[in-house]
């Protein structure tokens, strides 16, 4: 092994297509833990996975009726996260929320801050932008400047370990 490859970097690329809680606080999770190990985290951030990007004030983004159904369906914001299984009417995140936090488990929108100041680079997709209607402003602060499928691609396959979740 030369010296260069040892020393290189170990990079993770994750692909958040999900925008349920579990799947969205296995990937801040993943990322954050890969970011404090002094890995190159960079995430991709598209369709339902893109309700967490989208600031937790912000009720109804989009700029026509069916871009707004979307977010009466599907209530964008980290802090808005549905279960995939058990939702019980936003019973079942708050008993998971009541579980992290008796056992000291960081919530996903901790871990999202705590990524953005480990270095991680997140994502959003223009495409999922234009689907939905949404704009710079609507976003959180941080992230990168939005990206295709083509820069995922090429964020994946320079990648050492490439995550769909």
């Amino acid at each position: 092994m030369t010296a260069e490859v040892a020393s290189k970097r170990k990079s993770i690329c994750i692909i958040a297509y999900s925008g349920e809680l579990e799947p969205t606080w296995a990937s801040m999770i993943i990322a954050s833990t890969a970011a404090a190990m002094d890995m190159e985290v960079s995430i991709f951030v598209t369709f339902w996975g893109f309700g967490a990007l989208v600031k937790d004030s912000k009720r109804l983004p989009g700029k026509n009726l069916m871009q707004r159904m979307l977010s009466v369906m599907q209530r964008p914001g980290i802090s808005h996260r549905k279960l995939s299984k058990m939702n019980f009417m936003g019973m079942g995140p708050w008993m998971m929320f009541q579980l992290a936090k008796k056992y000291n488990v960081s919530k996903p929108k901790d871990l999202l801050g705590m990524c953005q100041e480990l270095g991680v680079k997140i994502y959003p997709c223009q495409m999922t932008m234009d689907l939905f209607g949404l704009n710079k402003e609507d976003l959180i602060d941080g992230l990168e400047d939005p990206v295709g499928a083509a820069t995922m691609l090429q964020l994946a396959t320079e990648a050492d370990s490439t995550l769909f979740i």
